[in-house]
């Protein structure tokens, strides 16, 4: 048994209200990591008394990661969210009919021949991003709106057959700034400090219905035009409108197929853009590790044209995998993920959960965890050298969530990550800005903020 079972909790804690002090609204995630650091793999804040606990120790998220003893948690943020994607993979509650028949209709769609299929619209797509830029050469670029625009652009084309002109417009889509809306929204109305309704005021809130109104709107004629249309098409949408689940023999309803449209425009490109802005930032500044990929890519596609690799050549490129492997542990785009306790436990020797109790395991903490070594904050593909990988428990690097609820998008993201690393630092050199200083920001994700650089034709 541990010798200290009580979960520990913040200093100056105040009467009724709790563990409000040191909160932070713009920055949770990233103050939750420092609470971690001086309290330890496990603390808990009570805030009128709702208790919030947080883990990030590898012993203790061991623990937490058990399916058979604790199971995904809807957490608040993700609850707000649901006004928005409302059974949608990620927002539905366990158990939910919903959530099966679209986990069974939709898992198709992500087979290795499903991602084969996918690959000649990436590559075209990031062909695009690079004629763009081809067009605007000397001019620092806004890496986090143009990598957006890139994988909203993928997810689009090869989700629902939809292009969103992404690359025929300046500045962000409007689509995306509703989606980064809401996203924020969802993550501050969620913190639950005293009178935060009133600290967020009426007019975001108003602001929120209308974003909410406005992307079902647009996702709406992305289903309508499909239905009304008379060509075939190989892609998600088509999965979700003609194929039923195969428990049941039921198709998806009209609102369920909505809810899964929502989240993967969500999912399948926030997330995406974020962890290619960070790998680009990374790269840009650990030159060494940048010509490493070069030799990697050139090594397979010598000739100085925009490299047009098979999908089985994408697989090969190791190192650019570790890369962005590393690039997950230092800056998952997703910060953590909600669990809760399915009957009473105990976890690392002795802190006590009920049934129904959760926590939220920090990545940002859990990737920096001792079991990385003595320098966790260093940028080192080679940690996910095939050895170091063996020698760590697996459970300590979940970028995509753990058990049956993670993400269902893994293999689809990856690919689209190597390729359009590969293809970009074939083309260019990073040039990083010596003034630039890594400021993260947080929606319900996390991206780096005013992050410009220049890509310089090779």
């Amino acid at each position: 048994m541990a010798e200290h079972t009580t979960i520990p909790h913040p200093p100056k804690r105040l009467p009724i209200v709790g563990d409000v002090l040191g909160m932070d609204r713009a920055k949770p995630n990233q103050k939750t990591l420092v609470m971690h650091e001086r309290l330890g793999p496990i603390y808990r804040r009570t805030i009128v008394g709702m208790h919030l606990t947080f883990a990030s120790g590898a012993e203790v998220v061991a623990d937490i990661n058990d399916e058979t003893r604790f199971r995904k948690h809807v957490g608040r943020p993700i609850a707000q969210l649901r006004e928005l994607a409302g059974d949608g993979l990620f927002t539905a509650f366990n158990g939910t009919d919903a959530w099966t028949a679209a986990h069974n209709v939709l898992m198709p769609g992500f087979t290795k021949e499903a991602m084969r299929g996918y690959h000649d619209t990436m590559s075209s797509t990031i062909a695009e991003l690079i004629g763009s830029w081809d067009q605007r050469q000397g001019q620092p670029v806004d890496v986090t709106a143009e990598m957006s625009k890139l994988t909203i652009e993928v997810i689009g084309k090869c989700g629902f057959g939809r292009s969103f002109g992404s690359f025929d417009r300046d500045g962000v889509d409007p689509f995306i700034a509703a989606i980064q809306r809401a996203l924020d929204y969802s993550q501050r109305s969620s913190i639950p400090l005293p009178f935060v309704g009133k600290l967020l005021g009426r007019a975001e809130a108003r602001q929120n219905v209308e974003d909410i109104t406005y992307l079902r709107s647009v996702v709406d004629d992305v289903i309508d035009a499909r239905l009304q249309g008379s060509e075939t098409h190989t892609d998600l949408l088509d999965l979700m409108l003609n194929n039923p689940d195969p428990d049941t023999g039921k198709g998806l309803d009209r609102e369920n197929i909505r809810d899964q449209v929502i989240t993967f425009l969500i999912a399948g490109h926030e997330t995406t853009s974020n962890a290619l802005s960070f790998a680009l930032h990374l790269l840009a500044t650990h030159p060494e590790v940048a010509a490493k990929v070069r030799a990697e890519i050139d090594a397979v596609w010598p000739d100085r044209s925009r490299p047009e690799l098979s999908f089985d050549q994408v697989a090969k490129l190791r190192y650019t995998r570790r890369v962005i492997d590393e690039t997950l542990r230092l800056w998952p785009a997703a910060p953590g993920y909600f669990r809760e306790a399915i009957e009473d436990t105990t976890v690392a020797g002795g802190y006590e959960f009920k049934a129904g109790d959760w926590a939220f395991v920090l990545l940002l903490r859990l990737h920096r965890d001792p079991v990385w070594g003595a320098d966790p904050e260093r940028f080192d593909p080679d940690r996910f050298l095939p050895e170091n990988i063996k020698a760590r428990p697996g459970h300590v690097y979940r970028p995509f969530g753990t058990g049956i609820r993670s993400c269902i998008g893994r293999q689809f993201a990856l690919h689209e990550m190597l390729l359009a690393l590969a293809t970009i630092l074939h083309q260019y050199d990073v040039v990083a800005d010596p003034d630039y200083t890594l400021e993260v920001a947080e929606l319900l994700t996390l991206r780096p903020a005013g992050l410009k650089l220049e890509f310089r034709r090779r």
